[in-house]
């Protein structure tokens, strides 16, 4: 899977913009759950760069609030809403070409060190 995300460096976001297809299909023509959630992941964990930080995840709860159609254009937004010690909080939204808020996702990522340090 080959994703591509841009980075905001003034308001400190990571964003992406997909039309997933068929293959990623979970029935019914709706996308797996599974894939939203990785695509969340993904974003969120992009947050950290702003922080120069090797981080994995430690939790993450999705709400799935609308079925999102594999052929369907669909928008990806994360930001970091904390850090507390080696903690980083983050907010991720998948939204539709209305902005209607397709599902949400929260995550805490646990900091291992620096990106130029070895861990």
């Amino acid at each position: 899977m080959f994703l591509t995300f841009e980075q905001d460096n003034v308001q400190r976001k990571i964003v992406g913009k997909f039309v997933m297809g068929p293959r990623y299909q979970g029935g019914g023509g709706m996308l797996h759950g599974g894939i939203i959630a990785m695509l969340m992941d993904e974003a969120m964990g992009k947050c950290c760069r702003f922080r120069n930080a090797l981080a994995v995840t430690a939790d993450m709860a999705i709400d799935y609030l609308r079925p999102i159609r594999v052929d369907q254009e669909i928008f990806v937004e994360a930001y970091e809403t904390a850090q507390v010690g080696r903690n980083l909080f983050q907010m991720c939204e998948v939204r539709d070409v209305e902005k209607k808020v397709l599902a949400r996702g929260r995550a805490r990522f646990v900091v291992l060190g620096t990106k130029e340090e070895k861990v």
